[in-house]
This record gives structure tokens, C-alpha cells and sequence, in this order.
């Protein structure tokens, strides 16, 4: 449901916070758009082309429709499910009447959601104690933990100490979209208003459906929209490090019963990528009632080589010997993309602001050297609906139609196991960037983290952005990948298929572009075009044009799996991802 634009100056601070909906309804606009040496307009979105300026508006009926909730929650991950079923929790505990709305742009709660996941049960633990009786889908646990470097040819085993970070001994495998689904039935059992299929696209009154909260609950996972706006809005980001990110592709596969150890966890850092080239993979068996694997690869964003394809690598690294051996005979049957933070403790941002506050991967909380994020993302969920009932149903709440300011949160937060988590592996990922690269990382993590557990007196940085690491396109070597041989590697299309993507055509792209010049006359010119390669989606193509010389940037939107890459590496910080209709994007099913 869509009513359109009433365009009212109406921030959070100064009345009820209202976020505007999308749910599958615009005026009608092709989704392949092209850039040429005549540089046509090819962003046709409304926030690069205004509608009072677009013909297109003209006519439509713009009444809007409102609602109007205690708190709404943007994005039904484990942060947001989590803060939706604590804050039910606690009112019912209490006898209190509180309407907690939350928004989903997936079709279906979990279609959206990928992760590898090995879950540390934590703070699910203190949400759902009684879990098993309720039947989580917590089926596998870790029962097997290995770790190796990879060269070319070889695998080096590489012994998990007790106290280090990969270790996964109580954690479990799990298909983190199926415990999301799970998750959400709770909630919604406990009186949760959950509406899958409807994007969030504003924070102010704008076109669509407005709903109007006392406090507004951002949980949109890494790189969110909203929180793009917020940090800019209320100048969060102001006393730390910028984010940094990774891309991480996964695929599920059916392989041989023989191969199948459920409980095994397998990491590996190394080959193919070089030392100053952060990453690496896991393969995960799980025990879902057939020989099901869970394998995926992690390239860090802040990668110089613009020839480098994190999608490639991946299909690469599972041709290695150690690799192939648990995939040959098998099928794969499903495939997707997302990106994670990476800047850990330096660049969390303020988390509270008037009206609102920002949980779980949207300010960026995993560990990374864990390689985990959902347990913190979980906690911060129930830290925020702790906080916010406590004002909520304070005596000394002055007024009914002002939006709150949680300053309480953060603090709560800084006092919990996941602030000195955090804090205790701060420099592992920094540390990466010297001369040894990632080796020079795990012996900093070593010697500083296994021996005095992250008390060192000082706080690495990171070295920036990373859409200003790519080096020129003339200062690198281009790679030669192997042609995808169709049983263990596979070519990009047939990989985006899996993953159920769609949207509708009738839409403005949702990936649009500042400048529409910029693809052809700097990044293709300078880097070689190097969203054609960031892309795990085949979304940007450079193709030739149809007279005379040159090249022309096209967009395949609808192959978007809403992963955000592009907007983060993209070297001129030219491509701005928004929100698509609701319910477009990838259907996931348990990745």
C-alpha cells in the first residue's frame, strides 16, 4: 500500500518520528539504464529527480494514510526481532499496553537474511531460555572445529588454543534465515505488528505510508539506507573511525552422505588471495536431516586490486585440493551475497539520536576475528527494548507526541559483555594492514590477544575508507581467472538465479547514480570499471555502444541481491543504493 508525497518539515526531535513505507506501487519506469559519451539522464529515482520536477507525478493522487505505534522497528533481523520480542516480554511481565510495529522489505521474514552462521547462543539464550522446548531450529552443534592456511596446492593445519577467537566449542551451525523465521513467529505470538514485504524509505515525512513512533528502532543490517541518512543527519560518525567492510558470498550444497561430518566447522585464510588481502572461507556441515553444507568466502572491501572479483575468487578457492575432494559428486542449491562490517570497536558510531537509535549490524558490532556478529547484534536488540520500556513507562515521560531520546542505550551498552567484547579484539583486523599482511595478524593476534587478551595500552586505526583503497588500474596486475567448469565453479547468472531475485520492472532503478558521467569518464578510465568485478550480482556491465567508439555503463537492477557493495567500494562514492519496492530482492531460503 502507497499514498503519495506530502513533503512536510517534520524531524524526530520535534514530534512523533515517522518513517515513511514503500510497498509495490510506482509509476512506471524500466529498470536497464545506460550511461553514453552524450551522458543521457539515466537516474530516473526520486532522489536524484525530484517529483514536483518529474511529469510522471502529475495527476496521482497523493493522500496519505498513517498509523501511529509506541515503537517501530526497521528491519526483522535478529537485532530487530530481538528488541520486538524483549520489548513484548517486558511489557507483558509488567502488564503494560505497548503497540511495537515492525517493518520488513522482505517478501518473507528470513528471505533477505544470509549469514554462515556459526552462533554463539548467548544472548539468544537469555532471550528464548527456554528454546529447546519451543523447538529452535538449533540443530547442529559444533562438534568438529578446524583452521588451516592454504597455499596453492597445500593446506596447513593450524591449531585452535582454547581462549582464541575461532574457537567454536558451544557455539552452533545454523541457517541463520530459518532461526530469523522462527524468531519471528515468536514475536508475532507475543503481539509483535509484523509487516514483511514493506521497505522503509524515509525518516521524515515523505511519499507512502507514514508510521508515526515515539522512538523509531533501526535494525537494518550492514550499510543500511535509513542509517546512511541518520549518520549524516545527526552527524553520529563524528568521533569515529570510518566503516570498513567485507563482502561475503555463500552457497549451499547437498554433497556425497560419505563426505557429510555434521558438527565440522572448517576455516581458512590464505590461498587464493594475497597476504595484503584480507579474507578467507568457512565450510560448515550441518544437520538438517540430509548431507547439507554451508560454504562461503570473505573478501575485505578494502582490497587495491580493482581487477580482483571477490565472486571469482570464491568459485577459485573451492577447486583447491583440501576443497574439492567435499564438493565433487555433490549439488549445489543455493547461492547469495551480502556485505559485513569489518570496523569493530573504532567505528561504532553514537547509537541514540532524538526519536530514534541504531542496533545490531547497521552501527556494526560483529567480531570479526570470531567472525560472528549475531549474538552481539541479539543483545543489543534486548539492551535497546530494556532501555526504551524503562522510558516508555517512566513517571517522568513529558509528553505523549515527543520522540524520545534513549541516551540510555548506549550506555547500558558500553556496561555489557558486548562493548568489552569488542573492545578485547579491536586490533586484530588493523593489525592485518602491515607488511606480513594477514600473517602479520594472526601473530598479533597471538601474542597480544591469546596472551594478554586484547589489554594493550593503545587502539590501532584503520587506514580509511574503503572506496580510496583501489590503486589505478595502470599500477596493478590483471588476474586471470579459470573459466567456471560447470560442476564445482560456476559462471555469475546462473549463480544470481539461484538465489530467487526479483523485482518488479515497473520501477525506477534502485541503484542510482549522482553523475550518470562518472562510471565511463573516471571509473572505467581510471580502474577498469571495477563495479563490473564488486558485484556478485552481474548488475553493472560495461558494454560497448551502439555507434561509434566507447563504452556505456548498463544496470541490471533487478539481478540486485541487496548486498550494498556497490555503494560501499564504488572509488567515486558515485552509486547511492536505496530502497527498492517491498518485497523485492533476493528469496532466500535458510542462508
Amino acid at each position: 500500500m502507497l499514498v503519495p508525497l506530502a513533503k512536510l518539515s517534520c524531524p524526530a526531535y520535534q514530534c512523533f518520528h515517522a518513517l515513511k513505507i514503500k510497498k509495490n506501487y510506482l509509476p512506471l519506469c524500466g529498470t536497464r539504464w545506460s550511461s553514453t559519451s552524450v551522458v543521457p539522464r539515466i537516474t530516473t529515482h526520486y532522489t536524484i529527480y525530484p517529483r514536483d520536477k518529474d511529469k510522471r507525478w502529475e495527476g496521482v493522487n497523493m493522500e496519505r494514510f498513517a498509523e501511529e505505534a509506541d515503537v517501530v522497528i526497521v528491519g526483522a533481523g535478529p537485532a530487530g526481532l530481538s528488541a520486538a520480542v524483549r520489548l513484548k516480554q517486558l511489557a507483558t511481565k509488567h502488564e503494560k499496553d505497548i503497540r511495537v510495529c515492525l517493518v520488513e522489505k522482505a517478501a518473507q521474514i528470513g528471505a533477505h537474511t544470509l549469514s554462515g552462521a556459526c552462533l554463539d547462543p548467548r544472548a539468544f539464550e537469555e532471550l528464548f531460555p527456554d528454546w529447546k522446548e519451543k523447538g529452535a531450529p538449533l540443530n547442529t552443534p559444533v562438534t568438529e572445529d578446524r583452521f588451516g592456511i592454504l597455499t596453492e596446492k597445500y593446506r596447513i593445519p593450524v591449531p585452535i588454543l582454547p581462549g582464541l577467537p575461532m574457537n567454536n566449542h558451544g557455539n552452533y551451525i545454523v541457517r541463520l534465515g530459518h532461526l530469523v523465521s522462527w524468531m519471528g513467529e515468536q514475536a508475532e505470538a507475543l503481539g509483535v505488528e509484523v509487516y514483511p514485504g514493506y521497505a522503509a524509505a524515509e525518516t521524515t515525512f515523505e511519499r507512502g505510508l507514514e508510521l508515526h513512533a515515539k522512538v523509531t528502532i533501526f535494525a537494518e543490517g550492514c550499510h543500511g539506507h535509513l542509517a546512511k541518512q541518520l549518520y549524516k543527519k545527526f552527524d553520529l560518525r563524528a568521533n569515529c573511525d570510518p566503516q570498513t567492510y567485507g563482502i561475503g558470498l555463500k552457497e549451499l550444497w547437498i554433497i556425497d552422505e560419505k563426505k557429510w561430518k555434521p558438527g565440522r566447522v572448517d576455516h581458512t585464510v590464505g590461498w587464493p588471495l594475497d597476504r595484503h588481502t584480507y579474507g578467507g572461507s568457512f565450510l560448515y556441515h550441518l544437520n538438517e536431516g540430509e548431507p547439507l553444507v554451508a560454504l562461503g568466502f570473505v573478501v575485505g572491501l578494502d582490497y587495491q586490486n580493482p581487477y580482483l572479483s571477490p565472486f571469482r575468487e570464491f568459485q577459485r578457492w573451492k577447486h583447491h585440493p583440501s576443497i574439492r575432494p567435499t564438493l565433487e559428486g555433490g549439488k549445489r542449491i543455493a547461492y547469495g551475497a551480502r556485505a559485513l562490517n569489518e570496523g569493530g570497536f573504532q567505528s561504532i558510531p553514537k547509537l541514540t539520536f532524538p526519536g530514534g537509535l541504531l542496533i545490531g549490524c547497521s552501527p556494526g558490532f560483529m567480531n570479526v576475528p570470531k567472525i560472528k556478529g549475531s549474538h552481539t547484534a541479539m543483545k543489543s536488540g534486548i539492551l535497546a527494548a530494556e532501555s526504551i520500556f524503562n522510558q516508555l513507562t517512566g513517571e517522568n515521560l513529558q509528553s505523549k507526541t515527543i520522540g524520545l531520546h534513549v541516551t540510555e542505550y548506549e550506555d547500558n551498552l558500553k556496561k555489557s559483555w558486548v562493548w568489552k567484547e569488542l573492545y578485547s579484539v579491536r586490533n586484530i583486523r588493523p593489525s592485518c594492514h602491515g607488511i606480513l599482511g594477514v600473517y602479520g595478524g594472526m601473530i598479533y593476534t597471538g601474542i597480544f590477544y591469546w596472551i594478554f587478551r586484547g589489554m594493550e595500552p593503545w587502539t590501532l586505526k584503520h587506514k580509511g575508507s574503503d572506496s580510496d583503497q583501489l590503486k589505478p588500474a595502470k599500477d596493478c596486475t590483471p588476474i586471470e581467472y579459470p573459466k567456471p567448469d560447470g560442476q564445482i565453479s560456476f559462471d555469475l547468472l546462473s549463480s544470481v538465479a539461484l538465489s530467487g531475485t526479483n523485482h518488479e520492472h515497473d520501477q525506477p532503478a534502485h541503484l542510482t547514480l549522482k553523475d550518470d558521467s562518472i562510471p565511463v569518464n573516471r571509473n572505467l578510465s581510471i580502474y577498469d570499471g571495477p563495479e563490473q568485478r564488486f558485484c556478485p550480482a552481474g548488475v553493472y556491465e560495461f558494454v560497448p555502444l551502439e555507434q561509434g567508439d566507447g563504452f556505456r555503463l548498463q544496470i541490471n537492477a533487478q539481478n540486485c541481491v541487496h548486498c550494498k557493495t556497490c555503494d560501499i567500494k564504488d572509488p567515486s562514492q558515485n552509486i547511492n543504493w536505496v530502497v527498492p519496492e517491498g518485497g523485492g530482492g533476493p528469496a532466500y531460503n535458510g542462508m
